[in-house]
């Protein structure tokens, strides 16, 4: 399943590619990708085809397209020219966003196609035609939804624009440690009321968002953290740490394109991250601890089962909490 990186890697992309592009044309090839539109598939292509692509959003995992009237771009008309409605695309397990020419063939599991309006790079080459939603588990798919404002008048997530704008569907997701406008303050308050593990914490999309299972893992690892740790006695200089840490590993994961296991994940131009071979801890059972080693020691990572998942740590720089919450 993508993670922040993954999807981040992806709206950046996306944002190069589509902004300020019409779309012209939708064709849904699998009514189950559209779910999610409560109003049916041809109510979709019909609000989405002749709308401008103004930004490309990102708020933790979530990820929207913001849409105005063409007229709003063109010319003077009835539109403020501030999008109300985004395309939300909700990636799942396996949902890919691909730019492609209309002469490729289909991939196999292409869902939804969006014709773009022509389009030249900086250097006046010109850009693919088509917009793929492509995904071959059907656990994600697109959707209108409407923009409400920010209740901190902060940018909705990271865009270009900043408009204080967020998905509907996103307003209750917190803010990430990429996010600009990330507190802190209001992060570290509100861990001190939980009474549970650090993990746990991490892991909870109400509280601080882009966070899976992966990159709690390396981020602990590096915080020298155990997943654990009660979050209601966690001292301000640790949180800060662990903060830092879940930066440090998910900057360092960006630069390399994100995490890839298989071929599932893939960013807007097909090609695959390479961060996987960098994780110090995910998914390293019974492997020295990379730091332990540097030091002479022969400590080999563990693997614990944890919410039906697995944590992998090492038991010397991350010794278990005398009152841990597990």
């Amino acid at each position: 399943m993508p993670e922040l990186p993954e999807v981040e890697v992806v709206r950046r992309g996306l944002a190069s590619w589509v902004r300020g592009r019409t779309i012209t044309g939708v064709r849904i090839l699998d009514p189950r990708s559209v779910r999610r539109h409560a109003a049916g598939p041809e109510d979709l292509a019909g609000n989405l085809e002749g709308a401008v692509v103004t930004d490309v959003v990102r708020r933790g995992k979530f990820l929207w397209l913001p849409l105005v009237e063409e007229s709003a771009v063109t010319g003077p008309g009835n539109d403020d020219g501030v999008p109300h409605l985004a395309l939300m695309a909700h990636l799942g397990m396996s949902g890919q966003l691909l730019m492609e020419d209309s002469s490729l063939p289909d991939e196999k599991h292409l869902k939804v196609r969006f014709t773009l309006s022509p389009a030249t790079d900086a250097a006046g080459t010109p850009m693919p035609s088509e917009l793929r939603f492509v995904d071959q588990r059907i656990f994600g798919g697109v959707f209108l939804t409407d923009l409400v404002p920010t209740p901190d008048g902060e940018p909705g997530g990271l865009s270009e624009t900043g408009l204080p704008l967020v998905a509907a569907e996103a307003a209750h997701i917190a803010r990430d440690p990429l996010d600009p406008a990330f507190s802190f303050d209001d992060f570290y308050r509100r861990l001190r009321a939980r009474r549970t593990g650090i993990k746990r914490a991490l892991l909870d999309q109400g509280l601080i968002s882009g966070v899976g299972n992966i990159y709690a893992d390396e981020s602990l690892w590096a915080a020298r953290m155990h997943f654990a740790r009660a979050t209601d006695t966690m001292r301000r200089a640790d949180a800060l740490r662990l903060v830092e840490a879940v930066r440090d590993v998910m900057t360092r994961a960006l630069a390399a394109g994100g995490t890839s296991f298989d071929s599932l994940y893939v960013n807007v131009n097909g090609a695959s991250g390479y961060f996987a071979r960098s994780l110090n801890a995910y998914g390293r059972e019974g492997e020295p601890c990379p730091r332990c080693a540097e030091l002479g020691l022969s400590t080999l990572i563990r693997r614990d089962s944890f919410m039906n998942r697995s944590s992998y740590s090492c038991p010397v720089c991350q010794p278990k909490p005398r009152n841990g919450r597990w």
